[in-house]
């Protein structure tokens, strides 16, 4: 039989306390038990928060005071004041003088048009008018003739009754004288009667000679003046078949070639006037509104910027785009070639619409489309708390605080979308 081992077991005395290890227990018991009370009032935000999102993905801007500045930043284009479209006068064949692009000066030919059957009109209208000159011409010297021969008829009619008043004196005295009998007296003064009846009668005739004449001579004239102005008509659509420059600047667009022939009104070619410059913006139709004659603007143009001003704005609204026009306020950008500036060259133009200063405002950001500008979510520590606010104006970069936010707060203005509409949220580093 086997005989158990408790013979051989013996009492083993326990090893001397170590100080160090205890010194090592009690502290770190006192470290979990500050780190618990630092945790808990996180770890309390964090399970009301109900959210977390990283703050990496999160743009902050905090709200200060300031001058907004509302306005409306487009691409513009570079266009003159004056760009006369040049059109054919007459159909013909049209030989070109210059080239797109040439420099040009007022009255220099550009373009002529061979029109045969425009010179052959005004020949058939001069050969008209002097035919109808010559008319009006017979027609003064035969009011010559008339009034002449009523002139002669006039001077013997008061040769007659001169005449007659003398034989009636000279009867008198001899009847007086008792030479002359009575009959011989009345016989003289029926011959003066009739002389002063024939004196009427011709004063008469040449009133109406006179009147006739004149009349004939003026109507040959009038039809001979009316020819006139149409052969000057003429003469100046001849003379318009030579295009001329109406102004100074340079050939834009030449819509033909050389030796084409074309029908009247075609378009020819457009002259491009520099001196004169205007900016064509087109600004979305949200801000046509707004717009006003007068307001004053900024053209941005090879680094440097130009004061300019709103000049006119369109009625109609085109794809959703109202078109305005600025010009510039001061001195306008060197157009001279071949670095100036060119038709339809694009710029950066400025649209000042409102200022409004010492003003609460905060960055601009998705959150005014995502709380429709009634809610912003401001940072506290690392929570962002749900805040009801109201906003007024706004600019590109800026928008208005009206309530809810103060001086100094900052406010989260990305989009907030994934904070499912929560009154806190947690935000992580």
């Amino acid at each position: 039989m086997i005989r158990d081992t408790s013979a051989q077991d013996r009492v083993i005395a326990a090893p001397p306390a170590n100080p160090r290890r205890k010194q090592l227990l009690i502290g770190g018991g006192i470290a979990a038990a500050l780190l618990l009370a630092l945790s808990v009032p996180t770890l309390g935000r964090w399970l009301g928060s109900g959210q977390s999102v990283s703050g990496e993905r999160l743009r902050t801007a905090e709200v200060h005071r300031g001058t907004l500045v509302r306005d409306v930043s487009v691409q513009g284009r570079m266009v003159a004041a004056v760009s006369p479209t040049l059109y054919a006068p007459a159909a013909g064949t049209v030989t070109l003088k210059v080239r797109a692009g040439d420099t040009i000066k007022q009255g220099q030919p550009l373009a002529v048009i061979d029109s045969p059957e425009l010179r052959s009109k005004l020949l058939q209208e001069q050969s008209t008018l002097a035919s109808l000159q010559a008319e009006a011409s017979r027609a003064a010297l035969d009011a010559q003739l008339a009034r002449s021969t009523a002139q002669k008829a006039l001077d013997q009619a008061e040769i007659d009754r001169t005449a007659a008043t003398r034989d009636l004196e000279r009867s008198q005295r001899g009847f007086e004288g008792g030479a002359v009998s009575s009959i011989e007296v009345a016989r003289a003064q029926d011959v003066l009667k009739k002389a002063e009846i024939g004196l009427s009668h011709a004063q008469h005739d040449y009133g109406l000679q006179d009147r006739g004449a004149g009349l004939d001579t003026r109507n040959k004239h009038l039809l001979a003046q009316r020819q006139q102005a149409l052969v000057d008509d003429l003469q100046r659509q001849v003379d318009e078949l030579n295009i001329r420059s109406p102004v100074d600047g340079i050939v834009g667009t030449v819509n033909i070639t050389d030796r084409t022939v074309v029908p009247i009104n075609q378009p020819l070619l457009v002259v491009v006037d520099l001196r004169e410059l205007e900016v064509e913006l087109p600004v979305p139709e949200s801000y046509a509104d707004d717009l006003r004659l007068g307001m004053g603007a900024e053209i941005s143009y090879g680094g440097q910027k130009y004061n300019g001003v709103l000049q006119s704005v369109s009625p109609e609204v085109v794809n959703g785009q109202v078109m305005a026009r600025l010009r510039f306020a001061d001195n306008q950008p060197d157009n001279k070639r071949p670095t100036g500036l060119r038709q339809n060259q694009r710029v950066s133009t400025r649209v000042m619409i409102e200022e409004k200063p010492n003003v609460l405002m905060v960055q601009r950001g998705p959150f005014l489309d995502t709380g429709g500008g009634r809610v912003a979510y401001k940072l506290d520590g690392d929570t962002a708390v749900k805040t009801a606010i109201t906003t007024g104006s706004s600019s590109l970069s800026d928008v208005e605080v009206l309530t809810g936010l103060k001086p100094g707060d900052r406010i989260v203005i990305s989009d907030t979308a994934s904070f499912n509409g929560a009154d806190e949220v947690m935000v992580n580093d």
